[in-house]
Order: structure tokens, then sequence, then C-alpha cells
């Protein structure tokens, strides 16, 4: 039997945040390997299990895959949670890219300069109301069905409910207008699995602190 899979990356959301959460929602165990100091890096790096000498990075069935999408969109395949043909496979990458594009610009108000944050949070604001949230309110509108693509639980519902919850801790008040979008985040949110990711002492990552940001300044050098 296959060992549980081993995540390498500091202890904070980053790009692993959304590999955590996919395979929690597949219901799969799995451990952390927290990077802590420069020195597990460069153990990681000599070791050669990093390909492209940079984490996230994930020891799953034998491979020690790099590249958050490579990641997701190997763990979406094996437990069935990537769309039943390519059409549908399609669609949960062209919504997920979407999601990505988002959740990057929230992911960067922690590392934006003070006299720019005002500006930035308020493009991504707008962004949100008038792109991103209508456009994934208008698909769940167009075939009344429970879940994004193929009515039934997909990679992308998952991706979703973490950008709402992003959203959510930015301004609340945002989801306000879009019902669909809210009702989809209720359900999803009930979900055994999803649950159990939500409650407290579960290895979801709260939100990035400056001490977070520091050390991994530390880290990755950036």
């Amino acid at each position: 039997m296959a060992g549980k899979p081993v995540l390498h990356y500091f202890n904070g959301r980053g790009r692993m945040e959304c590999i955590r959460w996919l395979l929690a929602a597949a219901g799969v165990e799995f451990e952390e390997k927290f990077i802590e100091r420069p020195e597990d890096l460069e153990k990681l790096k000599k070791d050669g299990k990093l390909m492209f000498d940079q984490v996230p990075m994930v020891e799953i069935d034998g491979m020690m895959l790099v590249q958050t999408r490579a990641i997701l969109n190997y763990i979406a395949t094996k437990y069935d949670l990537y769309g039943k043909d390519v059409k549908e496979r399609t669609l949960i990458d062209m919504y997920s890219e979407g999601i990505v594009d988002l959740t990057e610009m929230i992911m960067q108000l922690v590392v934006c300069p003070p006299d720019q944050k005002e500006a930035k949070i308020s493009m991504i604001k707008d962004r949100t109301k008038n792109r991103y949230l209508p456009a994934f309110e208008k698909v769940l509108k167009s075939h009344g069905q429970d879940y994004l693509v193929g009515n039934r639980l997909t990679r992308v519902d998952i991706h979703l409910l973490e950008l709402l919850l992003y959203i959510e801790e930015l301004d609340s008040s945002l989801l306000a207008p879009f019902p669909l979008l809210k009702a989809l985040k209720s359900r999803l949110s009930s979900l055994p699995n999803v649950k159990k990711f939500l409650q407290p002492g579960s290895q979801r990552k709260p939100p990035v602190d400056a001490k977070q940001i520091e050390e991994a300044r530390k880290l990755f050098k950036f």
C-alpha cells in the first residue's frame, strides 16, 4: 500500500494551499515537511528532489512532483475530480485559470508596498465584483446545476470555494450580490471532507502574517 503524499513547503498558504485543499476534498490524508531554514531547501536541491530548484514539491506514488498546476492535474485525475471528457476538462481548466488570476492578485497583497496597498485592494475589489464573480455566477445560472461543470464535484469547485473564502477575508460584502455563488459555497462547505478541512486543527493554513512573510523572504530570497 502506498504511503501518504508528503508535501514540502513552508508552513503557510502560498502555492501549496490549493494542493492541500484538493487532497483534503478528495479525502486523502497527507503529511507535511515544512521548510523552516534555508538549509532545508538546499538539501532538497542537492538531493535532486526539485526539478527546477523550487517548491512546492509533493512526493506521491513514487514521484517527486513540482509545478503547482501539474500537481493539481495529477491529483484531480487520480481521484476523479477532472471531468468525464475533454470538453469538461477544458471548461475546468478555463474556469480554474480565471480563479488563479484573482487568487494571485489577492496573494500578492501581503508583499505589496504600504503606499500602494490601498489602490491594489480597490483594484482587486473592482475586478472581483465586476469581472470574476459575475462570470462564475453566470455559469451557475446558465445550467441551474449544483456544481460548475458536469453536475458533479470537480477540482474547479474546490478551487472556487478556496477563492470565495479569501474574498470573504478581504471583504465579506463582495459576495452579497451573488446568490448562486453563496449557495455553492454553502453546499461545498457541508461536504464531509470539506467540512472536516474547515474545522480548527486541520492542515488548512491561516492568513499569512508579517512574521511569515519575513521568514519566507529569508527562505526564498525575494
